[in-house]
Formats: C-alpha cells, sequence, structure tokens
C-alpha cells in the first residue's frame, strides 16, 4: 500500500511541475505528516524531490527528472478504459487502479499537455443513473463476478435458488442495474446480479469465445426484452396533436411499428404491456385519443373520463383562490437556459 502511494506521489510531482503538503494530502488521502515521511523515504531512496521554502513553495522533482514508472501494467490499461464510469469502477473496487493509470498517462504526457486530464474534467462529466434514483449499495455478488470476469475464472454461484456453474464473460450496467453475461452449458445468458447469492469464485480458467461481442451480445438481448415484453395491441383513433405525442408516450421498441400502422384518419395499432400500462398510456393522451379497441380498456377509459368531468365540473369553485405555478414540483433541478 505505501508503495503505491509513494509512487502517487512521484507521478503526481512529475506530472504538476511542484505541489504543497496539503495538496498532496488532499489528493492522496492522508495526513500531512504522512506526506513529510514519504518525501523523506523517496530522498533516502534517491529520488530528487525537494522542498522550496516559503510563500508559494511545496514539493517539487529536480528538474528534467523523469521517472520510469509511467508503463501501464495489464490491470491499470484495463481500468483506463473505465475511466469515464467512476461510479462503476468504485462499485466494483477497481478506483484504485484507475487513479494510478490515469496518473501514469499523466505523467507520461508532454509538459504543455499536462493540463488536458483536467481541462476535460471540468467541461465534461457523466451522471449516469436517472433523477431521484437511490444511491444503494452495490450488490454483494458484484465484487466476486467482477475479479472472476478479469481474471476468466469459473464462478459457482447461487441464482434463484439453483447452483450454476458459469462462465463469466462480462457485466453490464444499465440504468442503475448492473447486469453478468455469462456461459452455461454452452448457451450465453444474461443474469441480474442482484438476484445472485452466495458466489465463489474458483481456481479454474476457462477458454473465452474470442467471437463474442459484449456490446452487441447486450444489445440483442436488451431488443429482445423489450419485444417480449409487448404482449398486447390496441388500436386508438388520434388526432395531429395526437400522433405527435405518440412518440412521447409510446414504448420506444413499439414506435415504428405504430408509424407504419397510421392510417390517414389517424388510427394506430399500438403495442403495449398490458392492459394496466395501456391504460395508462391512453391516459396521458387526454382528450387527443380515441379507444378504438379493445372493448374493455374504451370502457375504462370512458369511466375514468366520467369521473375527471365530475372532479373538473365544478372548477371555478374548487380552484378559488388556487392559482398555477410554472415551478412544478416534478421539475429537475437546477436552471436552464
Amino acid at each position: 500500500m505505501r508503495a503505491a502511494r509513494l509512487m502517487s506521489l512521484v507521478l503526481l510531482l512529475q506530472g504538476r511541475g511542484g505541489m504543497t503538503a496539503a495538496e498532496l494530502a488532499r489528493e492522496l488521502e492522508v495526513s500531512e505528516r504522512t506526506v513529510h515521511r514519504d518525501v523523506l523515504a523517496l530522498a533516502e531512496a534517491g529520488v530528487p524531490v525537494y522542498a522550496d521554502r516559503g510563500r508559494g513553495g511545496g514539493y517539487r522533482l529536480l528538474d528534467g527528472y523523469r521517472t520510469r514508472l509511467t508503463g501501464l501494467d495489464r490491470a491499470e490499461a484495463e481500468a483506463l478504459f473505465l475511466s469515464g464510469v467512476p461510479g462503476a469502477l468504485r462499485e466494483m473496487g477497481l478506483q484504485e487502479v484507475a487513479a494510478t493509470a490515469r496518473l501514469k498517462a499523466a505523467a507520461a504526457l508532454s509538459p504543455g499537455l499536462r493540463d488536458a486530464p483536467a481541462t476535460a474534467a471540468q467541461r465534461f462529466h457523466l451522471d449516469a443513473p436517472g433523477w431521484f434514483a437511490g444511491d444503494d449499495p452495490p450488490p454483494a455478488a458484484l465484487a466476486p463476478l467482477a475479479r472472476a470476469v478479469w481474471k476468466d475464472r469459473l464462478v459457482t454461484a447461487a441464482y434463484k435458488e439453483r447452483t450454476r456453474t458459469l462462465e463469466p464473460y462480462g457485466l453490464v450496467l444499465k440504468a442503475g442495474a448492473w447486469y453478468l453475461a455469462a456461459r452455461s452449458r454452452s448457451r450465453f445468458l444474461i443474469f441480474r446480479v442482484d438476484r445472485f447469492g452466495p458466489v465463489e469464485v474458483g481456481d479454474t480458467g476457462f477458454d473465452r469465445d474470442t467471437g463474442f461481442d459484449l456490446a452487441a451480445f447486450w444489445a440483442e438481448q436488451a431488443n429482445w426484452f423489450t419485444r417480449s415484453l409487448l404482449r398486447t395491441e390496441i388500436t386508438l383513433r388520434l388526432s395531429p396533436r395526437g400522433v405527435r405525442l405518440l412518440r412521447h408516450i409510446a414504448d420506444p421498441a413499439a414506435l415504428a411499428a405504430a408509424l407504419d400502422s397510421l392510417q390517414p384518419d389517424g388510427t394506430v395499432r399500438l403495442a403495449v404491456e398490458s392492459d394496466e400500462v395501456a391504460f395508462g398510456q391512453v391516459l396521458r393522451f387526454g382528450p387527443e385519443a380515441e379507444v378504438l379497441a379493445p372493448p374493455e380498456l374504451r370502457a375504462a377509459v370512458a369511466e375514468a373520463a366520467t369521473r375527471m368531468a365530475g372532479l373538473y365540473g365544478t372548477g371555478q369553485a374548487r380552484t378559488a383562490g388556487w392559482r398555477w405555478s410554472s415551478r412544478s414540483p416534478g421539475r429537475s433541478p437546477g436552471r436552464s437556459a
């Protein structure tokens, strides 16, 4: 642990030219006393680090000194390509490896480019989870599965009350949920990580199928899954405004087929997940859609419309003294231009 910290200290000084003890302590997440001890240890080991006194002082490396520790090992090189998703790195336990890889990459840059990482970080930031998503801890199975994925090791795991032996090929983070792509009995399958029970990583490796493409496999499985959810179909007659709303209300997997079915009078066939989902989607159209089929859905929407008419029929009396605010509770935080 200390060896990695000493290397990080040298790379920080090489990449930034000079830093105070307080700045180094903040970057390395240690005390200033620890920084002073580490600098002394580096000097005793022959690293030409020295302290500038006075205002604007700090620790520096002798001009022209370049460490030979900038080469990336395999783990660091792999983690470097995941640096854009810090949350995922943290949950898989790879944040320290990635931090060292970034320092090495920065130290290898020419002096004129050493501010590039900080410049990019101040201009682009990835925040993948949706609004109001809970900051839940990662599934307990994620860390051992991640180790097995990186090392191509067989795992024995409990999944849905069954014990399985799997060849873990890759992990996918989708909308805050982790999924494992693995081969079981010559078949590639998707497993949701938070549904795993105890996971045991074996000492036995497996030979990866070199033709396996994780991104392509996930896209194929995701498309199949979304299509499989669309189990029923409804028929609507849409107004011109309803046709425009269709793109915002229909399930993305159903939109293309719905637009293909659109008739000049606004009649459209829309695939939906269930009767309950269909009911909610139709209500979002408001008066811009009429249900033509099935009759049960038409009756349910008619009943809802009757109840709503009762609620709003005496609108002036009910809303006396109440004014609409342009700031709705559902708005996202922050300002927009």
